[in-house]
């Protein structure tokens, strides 16, 4: 899953700071923008291992050219943050399971289109039911 970030530009005297607009309440900042983006995947995946932990739903990421209309983040910067939500959890479990190939190559093709692996994938949308 890929949730977009708004960046405001930091200077010398000032860190870029971060905000998750599809994660209300998720922030962040670093003094670099390379140190801001690190720090952001750090909140997101806390933000959703809280979510997670208290039986909440995962909020989908919506466009960075929806956000873009939003004037509160007028000059802000974007960029995406990838995250597995397979990785999130404490416990994996290995499960087999059998797909028609048809199928299975669908799942391959969103979730690459996602930026997600195939687990990863499959968890976010049965979360997301």
């Amino acid at each position: 899953m890929r949730y977009p970030i708004a960046i405001e530009p930091g200077d010398k005297r000032h860190a870029f700071g971060v905000a998750v607009p599809d994660l209300p309440g998720c922030f962040s900042a670093g003094d670099t923008l390379d140190q801001a983006i690190d720090n952001a995947s750090e909140a997101i995946e806390l933000w959703l291992e809280t979510i997670i932990d208290d039986g909440g739903a995962i909020p989908a990421p919506r466009s960075i050219t929806e956000h873009q209309k939003n004037p509160e983040f007028s000059g802000w910067v974007w960029a995406l943050v990838s995250v597995d939500l397979a990785q999130l959890s404490d416990k994996v479990e290995r499960v087999n399971i059998t797909l028609p190939a048809r199928v299975l190559r669908r799942i391959d093709a969103a979730a690459k289109e996602a930026g997600e692996s195939r687990s990863g994938f499959i968890a976010r949308r049965v979360m997301a039911e």
